[in-house]
Order: C-alpha cells, then sequence, then structure tokens
C-alpha cells in the first residue's frame, strides 16, 4: 500500500457498519468473540443521536477500512478533561503498515484540541503486539491498577442502598 492511497479522517454515521464490523474483528483477536452486544442502533444513538457520547477516527482504502481509533470523553478528578481511547484496532492484512500510528496520533491531536489532561486506554497483558507498540510511542503502561467493572445483569440486579432509592 502506498502512503497515498489511504485516508485518515473523522468517522461518520455512514461508516458504522464497517466500524462494528471491525470491532468484532478486534473481539474475535481479542479472544472474545460473544462478548460483543453492542449494535449498529446503539452505535447510531450513542455517536449520531441528540448526545454524543463518542467519536471516532478511521483510516480507509476506498471502501475498505483499515482501521479504526474509538474515543470518548471522560473526566479525572485528579486531572480533570481526559480523553480515554476506548479501541484502536488495524485490519490484520494492514497491520506493520504504520497505520496505528496514524490513528494513535489523531486521537493524541485530538486531546490537545479539546484541552485534555490525560489520555487513557487499556492493552492485555497478553497482547505482546500492542503492549510494544505503546512502548515504542514512549507510553507509561500501569501494572497496579485492578480494572472493576459490573455487566449489564449486575446492574440490573445490583441492590442499590435505601438512601439512592430516591436519587
Amino acid at each position: 500500500m502506498t502512503p497515498n492511497s489511504y485516508q485518515l479522517r473523522r468517522g461518520r454515521e455512514a461508516d458504522l457498519p464497517r466500524v462494528l464490523a471491525l470491532i468484532q474483528e478486534l473481539a474475535a483477536y481479542e479472544r472474545a468473540p460473544e462478548a460483543v452486544t453492542n449494535t449498529l442502533e446503539m452505535m447510531h444513538h450513542d455517536g449520531f443521536g441528540p448526545a454524543p457520547i463518542f467519536g471516532f477516527f478511521v483510516l480507509e482504502n476506498g471502501e475498505e477500512l483499515l482501521g479504526l481509533a474509538l474515543y470518548y470523553t471522560a473526566y479525572s478528578t485528579w486531572k480533570g478533561r481526559m480523553l480515554y481511547l476506548e479501541d484502536l484496532v488495524v485490519t490484520e492484512a494492514a497491520r506493520r503498515g504504520g497505520y496505528g500510528r496514524l490513528l494513535f496520533d489523531a486521537v493524541v491531536a485530538e486531546a490537545r484540541r479539546t484541552g485534555a489532561q490525560r489520555l487513557k486506554w487499556q492493552v492485555l497483558d497478553w497482547n505482546e503486539p500492542a503492549i510494544n507498540f505503546y512502548k515504542k510511542l514512549g507510553a507509561e503502561l500501569d501494572t497496579e491498577w485492578l480494572n472493576g467493572n459490573l455487566s449489564a445483569e449486575q446492574i440490573a440486579t445490583y441492590t442499590l442502598s435505601a438512601a439512592t432509592a430516591t436519587l
């Protein structure tokens, strides 16, 4: 692929079917294809509805989606505004072509543009190619913090304290 044969741009609503397919490809790579419960309808609403909560960049070659960087704004009580990079993925066929760096750079530029005080993301501890990629960029990878999660089912069945029942 020649350097001029791709286009890096902000994602558009029409990209969502290809974006969801790439997310599913990533989930298969991360050994959890069944974990994707997101839908096109959810992505349309959450990304392009009345109160969008995520943004993304795509890298494409014609109609082929080569990569994706999906992010959202978060808030750190210690630092203030931050961007959270939810997924950075390049199709298997296009890996090692510098495309991940282009997508990552786009998110860094977005962090600068929005005044973010921090850019944060996660990487699986067994994903050596991704770990090496981030280290090569000079990123700090923290092994001290553990991730906490509640699934949709756990949220639905969680017993709220009496004080929160009136909120």
